[in-house]
């Protein structure tokens, strides 16, 4: 089966691949920017680009910590990223995920817009006012992430009425992604929110809205899998934690390593003061937090709006800013390190070419 390109809004993606979009500094200038220029779409992910080279770009630094919303969303650093990206996949379509669960969302889609971003993908919640924020970049593609076929029936009619115009793009992930998951717990587990059974709705209720590309994510690990995916209606796949499996993922040596020898059984649902539930690998922090006796919580960098300036945190146990800092600085004691559920089966590090190479030719 050969693969067709991907049309997002007036950006072309000669290759059907998606890469997720990772932070804490997981997928930022190098993976992001390796994806693009290997004919896939590279996500730079917004999360905690106050953190990008060693704090330099945060305004303002607690504990070692960026300050507020404001430093660890770093508009500098966020532009420095984008900009280094740029200077790897020269024009070629670049994107930016930004989760709608943030604080300061809208200032931080329109930070990405200022810096040039071609691509805006959001999940975690519905960003219903999604278009509000891109007003005067008329180019800016906008695709949303959504886990049924109601929640994007949702976006185009309030996006429609209100901005008359709908999604270029929408991503339909199921509940073997890694990170925070569009279902509760008990969703999560039942067979008919498997990616395998949401896509096919989700591509009917796109059609009806005009020809908007679904993109399938959660799981997909092989061209198989994409061949399958795409067999079922998906115009493309988006993938995350294959990528971590790569020499130019941006991720710490350490991060690698928790991934290359996690086993099947490590790879677990948790708690999140994000309110969803969130996949990753059982490690030393899940053991402390269990036990009550994980690193102090002090929300110093007041990351996203349903953890209430730290109260959620307390409930779950731990601060997802500083430990997704602690993963990206390779602590190995205190880090939180999400993946799919497929994690497991990464068992070396390979070149982003090669990736793109096995999963378009086959392995």
């Amino acid at each position: 089966m050969s693969f067709k390109s991907l049309k997002i809004g007036k950006y072309e993606i000669q290759k059907p691949i998606v890469q997720g979009g990772m932070g804490v500094g997981i997928s930022w200038d190098q993976l992001a920017g390796n994806v693009s220029k290997e004919g896939g779409l590279g996500v730079i992910s917004a999360v905690g680009t106050g953190y990008y080279e060693d704090k330099k770009y945060a305004s303002k630094l607690v504990a070692g910590k960026p300050l507020d919303a404001l430093g660890f969303y770093s508009k500098e650093g966020f532009d420095a990223i984008i900009k280094n990206a740029r200077k790897i996949c020269d024009d070629k379509p670049l994107a930016a995920n930004i989760l709608y669960a943030i604080n300061d969302y809208g200032r931080v889609v329109k930070d990405a817009c200022e810096s040039g971003i071609d691509i805006i993908i959001t999940g975690a919640g519905l960003p219903t006012n999604m278009p509000e924020f891109t007003e005067g970049y008329p180019d800016v593609a906008l695709v949303p992430i959504v886990s049924s076929a109601k929640a994007l029936k949702i976006i185009c009619k309030r996006w429609k009425k209100r901005y008359d115009r709908v999604p270029d793009a929408v991503i339909v992930e199921g509940p073997k992604s890694g990170g925070h998951q569009g279902f509760t717990y008990e969703q999560c587990k039942l067979e008919e929110n498997q990616l395998e059974n949401i896509v096919a709705p989700v591509v009917e209720e796109a059609a009806v809205w005009g020809d908007i590309p679904v993109i399938a994510a959660g799981g997909v690990w092989d061209k198989t899998d994409i061949e399958d995916m795409l067999s079922r209606g998906a115009s493309a796949v988006q993938m995350g934690t294959r990528f971590i499996g790569t020499f130019e993922c941006d991720a710490h040596e350490n991060l690698k390593k928790v991934l290359l020898g996690a086993k099947k059984e490590d790879i677990q649902l948790m708690a999140s003061p994000v309110g969803y539930p969130a996949q990753g690998v059982r490690t030393n922090l899940t053991e402390l937090v269990e036990r009550r006796e994980g690193p102090a919580i002090k929300c110093i960098s007041n990351c996203v709006a349903p953890c209430n300036r730290g109260e959620e945190a307390k409930v779950v146990g731990f601060c997802i800013a500083d430990r997704l800092s602690d993963a990206y600085e390779g602590n190995l004691e205190t880090g939180l390190f999400f993946s799919g559920t497929n994690g497991y089966r990464l068992d070396k590090i390979i070149s982003v070419k090669e990736l793109m190479d096995k999963l378009t030719e086959g392995e």
